[in-house]
């Protein structure tokens, strides 16, 4: 494969090619104007040589034209130093009157206006003019002379006109080579200081250069290493999360197990065996907390917000969590996803919202009262535009002071600490999450819900359309 040009050697191409382009468009329209011109000029002096030999055409006495010049009369009058000129007078009809004969022009209608016209006598190109006289009676003078004066100096022209300007051309090509490659030159030493740099360094680079765009870059370059400096620090965290995290219900698996082992009861057996499925249930949910948890920082960087079904993000959830919710006898229900309402959002992060809130009012939503537990996901259109979101349940509710303090990370509440099970990053990842979604997330300010007198949590979620 071709190895591919230099961004200098582009530039200096999109430079150079298009002025040169310009400069011969330019010469062209300049040789032509030029050239105009010059033959203007010449026209114009041999259009007096013309009218001069027309002004010495006389009637003589017998009624015939006749050029009143002498041989030496007519050298002087049409003496160029560096060009042939002749001369001829002729009747309309095309009889000569005095001058070179083969000059005579096949149409020699009588016409006003002087008509310039290109000529070859013997052999030579010519210049000619023919002017028309009506007094004393009509006739036409013809004028020709050889244009080798007026291309030298047409030649000349172009020359003294056109040679410093590719001098120019040259000179300025070779000053925007120079300018380019120092004004790339901080582009190769970025490279540079790229390549060198070792895998594990991602610390920032610093912001300077010659240009606003080579700062810009600079300035991407140093938020993608931020945003990969903070995946690798969330890969750190995660690690050392699960190592942390799985100490304590890894080595009590372990220890049931052992405690096991010893006995010779098949009663004390099943009983171990059911606390190792507890506290392998509990394991499992702190790596799916911790793996949500990772995904925080996934969905900052690569997640995109689209349109979706919101009404169908509450019936998967519906379907995820129904036998968990009958084997625990609780009635889970969706209000207000028969229609099809649609948000914008990420569908991974709105299955871990209601995930996350579906699993805590499993967990901790029982009823004081000892009534069968309830929990309603809903959905309501605002007036003024957007959606809520709800998640409801009828259990002992969270007052307002452990609301605020529960969205925080590895925060627990009383009834995990109770229970001695929970991550403390279930309502932590529901915050974050609606914050990467741009949703407003509350408790219902209810006096019950601000209280924590046993009527429930309510958590909504507002997305503005």
């Amino acid at each position: 494969m071709a190895s591919k040009p230099s961004l200098q050697t582009r530039l200096v191409r999109r430079v150079i090619v298009p002025l040169a382009l310009m400069w011969f468009a330019g010469t062209a329209v300049f040789t032509g104007v030029s050239r105009y011109f010059t033959q203007q000029a010449f026209d114009r002096a041999l259009l007096d040589d013309a009218y001069a030999v027309a002004g010495h055409v006389r009637l003589g006495s017998d009624n015939r034209l006749s050029l009143g010049l002498s041989s030496n009369e007519t050298e002087t009058l049409l003496f160029d130093r560096d060009e042939i000129l002749h001369l001829a007078v002729f009747h309309p009809d095309g009889r000569l009157i005095a001058g070179h004969a083969k000059l005579f022009l096949p149409a020699l209608d009588m016409v006003h206006p002087p008509v310039f016209t290109e000529l070859t006598v013997q052999g030579q190109s010519m210049r000619a003019v023919i002017i028309a006289r009506a007094a004393p009676e009509p006739f036409k003078v013809v004028i020709a002379q050889t244009t080798k004066s007026q291309d030298e100096f047409f030649r000349s022209l172009l020359l003294y006109s056109i040679g410093p300007q590719i001098v120019l051309l040259f000179f300025l090509a070779i000053w925007l080579r120079q300018a380019i490659k120092a004004d790339v030159k901080p582009l190769a030493d970025l490279e540079r200081s790229l390549n060198i740099r070792d895998e594990r360094d991602l610390e920032p680079i610093p912001v300077a250069g010659p240009t606003q765009e080579l700062e810009r870059l600079t300035r991407a370059i140093n938020d993608l290493l931020g945003r990969i400096s903070g995946i690798v620090q969330s890969q750190r965290e995660f690690a050392g999360n699960v190592a942390h995290e799985l100490r304590t219900p890894l080595a009590g698996i372990r220890a049931l197990a052992e405690y096991g082992l010893a006995q010779d009861n098949p009663a004390i057996w099943r009983g171990q065996l059911l606390a190792v499925l507890e506290r392998e249930q509990y394991a499992s949910h702190i790596i799916d907390q911790l793996l949500a948890l990772a995904l925080v920082v996934e969905a900052q960087e690569v997640f995109r917000l689209q349109p979706l079904r919101l009404d169908l993000s509450l019936r998967e959830a519906l379907l995820r969590h129904l036998r968990r919710a009958d084997a625990l006898g609780v009635d889970l229900g969706v209000r207000g996803a028969d229609n099809p309402i649609e948000v914008i959002g990420q569908s991974s992060l709105i299955d871990g919202i209601l995930d996350n809130l579906i699993d805590n009012s499993l967990r901790y939503g029982k009823p004081p009262d000892g009534s069968i537990p309830t929990i309603t996901m809903g959905i309501d259109p605002i007036p003024e535009g957007g959606v809520v979101l709800s998640v409801v349940d009828n259990g002992p509710g969270i007052s307002r002071l452990d609301w605020e303090r529960l969205t925080v990370r590895w925060a627990k509440g009383p009834s995990a600490i109770s229970l001695r099970n929970g991550t403390g990053l279930g309502l932590y990842l529901v915050a974050e999450y609606c914050r990467i979604l741009r949703a407003e997330l509350h408790l219902d300010t209810s006096e019950s819900a601000r209280t924590g007198l046993g009527q429930g949590a309510q958590i909504k979620l507002r997305f503005t359309s």
